[in-house]
C-alpha cells in the first residue's frame, strides 16, 4: 500500500510538472497566480491518495475520533433538526412565527432576544429605549415567558435560546412555564447559549467580569447536571466569532479554546467531567467556501475528541462527541440583489449537511436588510427540506470522506487550529488570551484581509464588486411596529403592581447573599422568578455583587 501510494505521488509530481505545469505557464491560462482558502491553506491543483493513519486520523461515523460523524447512522437514523431562529416585537409576536415555521415543518425552536433582555435590563428602563424587540423578542417577566411558548408543548419541543449574560434567568423562566403546565425539568430538552467568553472577544453583551461570568456558566452546569439531565446548558459558539472576521481556523481554535477554558473551570468547581461533558453543544458557522467549511466541522470534530480523551481523560465516549447546531453566515449576505442571498444559503446549507451537523437554522434572503418576512422565513426552511428530501445527501453516512482534498484540506486546518490552542495555552489559557487581547487582534487583522481583497476585487461578491444592477428594484421588508415597546412597559408594570414586593425582594436578597457565597445561585435565581421578579431585578441583583465588567 505505501509503495503504491508513493508511485501515485511520483505520478502527480510528474503531472505537475509536465502536464499541468506547462498548461498554466501560457499566458492567461490561470485566472490568477495563487489560490488559498480564507485560512491562507495554499490550494494545490490535485490532490492524490496518501499515506494516512485511518483509524487514528478517521476511524468511522459514531466511533472515535468522530471525524466522519458522532452517530453510526447519521441522517439515515434522523434528518438533522431544523431549527430557524426568530424572535421580534412582544412575545405574542414572537409566538406566532413559531407557530407558523412548526406549521411549516420546523422541528426545533430557536429564541432570539432583544438586547435589553440580553444585557439584562428590563423594558421601562432608560438603557433599553429605542431597543425594545428590535432584535429580538423582549422577555421580562414570567407572563413573558408564558405568552411567548402559548400554545406549545414544552415536554415535546427543543428550544434553543440564544442568551449569554442572561442565560440563568431565562432558563429559569422557561423551566417555571413548563412545570406550571405540567412538564417538570427534568423532561425539558433544549440549549442556553451561555458562552460568555465569545462575548468578550467578538460580540460585547456581557454584563459582569470574566471570573463571576464563568461561575455563572459552571452554575448552570452543575444545576443542569443534576435538576435537568437533556438540557444542553451551554452553546460554545464559533458563529459569532467568525462573523466579527476570523478564518475557519480561527473558528475552530478560538471556539475549542473557548470550550477548553470552560470545562477547565468546572473540573477545577470539583465536577466530574463525564457528569457534563456529554451535554456540551456547539454553535459554528457555515460561510461560502464549500470544501474548507466541510473541512472545518471535520477537524473540529477530531480536536475535540483528542483533547476530551486526553486532555481532560473523559472515559465515556458521549464526553468525547462535539455536537453542534451550525447557521449559514449572515455575514456573507448582501443587501445588493438580495435574492442571490438565496444560492448563498442554499449551497452553505448543503455543506452544514455534508459536514455533519446536528441542527441547521438557515438565515433570509432579507436579513441584510431587515428581519425575516414570513415568505423569506419559509424560502429559508423549504431550503433545508430540500436538501434532506429531495438531494439524496441525508442517504449516505458521511458521503465526502474520503475524497482526496477533503481529508487533505482537514489535516490542514486542525494543524492551523493546533497552532493557535499552542499559543493560547502558552499565554495560560483563553481567559488570559482575552485579556492581552490576542483573538480579538487576530480576528481584526483576519477581517481587514478579506475586506482588502473585495475592495481589490481580488475576491469577488456576486452583485456587490462585480455583476452589479443598476436601478434595483424595492425591496419590501419586515418592520417593528415602534408601539409595541410602549405595550411591552405598561404590561411590565402592571406586572409589578400586581405581585407581593416583600416575597420578590426577599428572593432578591436570598440571590444576593448566594452570590456572595460559593452556593449555586441557580436554585436561587429559580425562586427568585417563581417569586415575580423580572429579568433586570435579577440582573442588578447579581450586578451589585459581581459589578459589571469595564465600570469597576
Amino acid at each position: 500500500m505505501a509503495s503504491s501510494t508513493r508511485r501515485v505521488e511520483a505520478a502527480l509530481e510528474r503531472w505537475a510538472r509536465e502536464v499541468y505545469g506547462k498548461a498554466a505557464q501560457k499566458p492567461g491560462a490561470l485566472r490568477q497566480q495563487q489560490f488559498a482558502t480564507t485560512s491562507g491553506v495554499a490550494l494545490e491543483p490535485l490532490y492524490v491518495p496518501r499515506e494516512i493513519d485511518y483509524e487514528e486520523k478517521l476511524g468511522f461515523p459514531g466511533e472515535y475520533p468522530f471525524t466522519r460523524g458522532i452517530q453510526p447512522t447519521m441522517y439515515r437514523g434522523r434528518f438533522w433538526t431544523m431549527r430557524q431562529y426568530a424572535g421580534f416585537g412582544t412575545a405574542e409576536e414572537t409566538n406566532r412565527r413559531f407557530r407558523y415555521l412548526l406549521a411549516s415543518g420546523q422541528t426545533g425552536l430557536s429564541t432570539a432576544f432583544d438586547l435589553p433582555t440580553q444585557m439584562g435590563h428590563d423594558s421601562d428602563s432608560p438603557r433599553a429605549r429605542g431597543e425594545v424587540g428590535r432584535v429580538g423578542v423582549a422577555i421580562d417577566t414570567a407572563e413573558d415567558m408564558e405568552r411567548l411558548f402559548h400554545g406549545i408543548d414544552l415536554g415535546k419541543v427543543s428550544t434553543s435560546m440564544t442568551i449569554n449574560a442572561t442565560a440563568a434567568t431565562l432558563l429559569a423562566l422557561y423551566q417555571s412555564v413548563a412545570e406550571a403546565h405540567g412538564t417538570s425539568a427534568r423532561e425539558l430538552s433544549g440549549t442556553v447559549q451561555n458562552d460568555v467568553l465569545k462575548e468578550y472577544i467578538a460580540r460585547g453583551t456581557y454584563i459582569y467580569p470574566p471570573g463571576a461570568s464563568m461561575r455563572l456558566i459552571t452554575d448552570v452546569f452543575a444545576y443542569t447536571a443534576e435538576a435537568m439531565p437533556k438540557w444542553n446548558p451551554i452553546s460554545i459558539s464559533g458563529y459569532h466569532i467568525r462573523e466579527a472576521g476570523s478564518t475557519a481556523a480561527q473558528e475552530i481554535a478560538f471556539t475549542l479554546a473557548d470550550g477548553i477554558a470552560y470545562v477547565d473551570a468546572a473540573v477545577k468547581r470539583g465536577l466530574d467531567v463525564d457528569s457534563f461533558a456529554g451535554r456540551l453543544s456547539f454553535f459554528l458557522n457555515v460561510h461560502n467556501n464549500f470544501l474548507e467549511e466541510v473541512a472545518k466541522f471535520r477537524a473540529a470534530r477530531r480536536l475535540w475528541a483528542r483533547t476530551m480523551r486526553e486532555r481532560f481523560k473523559a472515559k465515556d465516549p458521549r464526553s468525547w462527541t462535539l455536537r453542534f447546531h451550525a447557521q449559514t453566515a449572515g455575514s456573507t449576505l448582501t443587501a445588493q440583489q438580495p435574492d442571490n442571498n438565496v444560492v448563498r444559503v442554499a449551497l452553505q446549507a448543503f455543506a452544514a449537511v455534508m459536514g455533519g451537523c446536528q441542527s441547521l437554522h438557515t438565515n433570509s434572503r432579507d436579513e441584510a436588510l431587515a428581519l425575516p418576512s414570513e415568505q423569506a422565513a419559509r424560502i429559508a426552511l423549504r431550503t433545508q427540506q430540500i436538501v434532506a428530501h429531495e438531494s439524496g445527501a441525508a442517504d449516505l453516512v458521511d458521503p465526502l470522506g474520503g475524497a482526496y482534498a477533503l481529508e487533505a484540506l482537514t489535516d490542514e486546518l486542525e494543524e492551523k487550529a493546533i497552532a493557535y490552542l499552542t499559543r493560547i495555552d502558552s499565554m495560560g489559557g483563553m481567559v488570559q488570551a482575552i485579556a492581552s487581547g490576542y483573538p480579538q487582534r487576530e480576528i481584526e487583522e483576519a477581517a481587514y484581509r478579506y475586506q482588502k481583497e473585495i475592495e481589490d476585487k481580488q475576491r469577488v461578491i456576486v452583485g456587490v464588486n462585480e455583476f452589479v444592477s443598476e436601478g434595483e428594484a424595492p425591496f419590501d421588508t419586515m418592520k417593528v411596529d415602534p408601539r409595541l415597546e410602549e405595550q411591552q412597559v405598561e404590561r411590565l408594570r402592571a406586572f409589578r403592581a400586581a405581585r407581593s414586593q416583600d416575597a420578590a425582594q426577599r428572593a432578591l436578597s436570598d440571590l444576593k447573599r448566594a452570590a456572595q457565597g460559593t452556593q449555586n445561585v441557580l436554585p436561587h435565581i429559580v425562586s427568585a422568578v417563581k417569586a415575580r421578579s423580572t429579568l433586570g431585578e435579577i440582573a442588578n441583583a447579581l450586578r451589585e455583587v459581581f459589578g459589571e465588567h469595564g465600570r469597576g
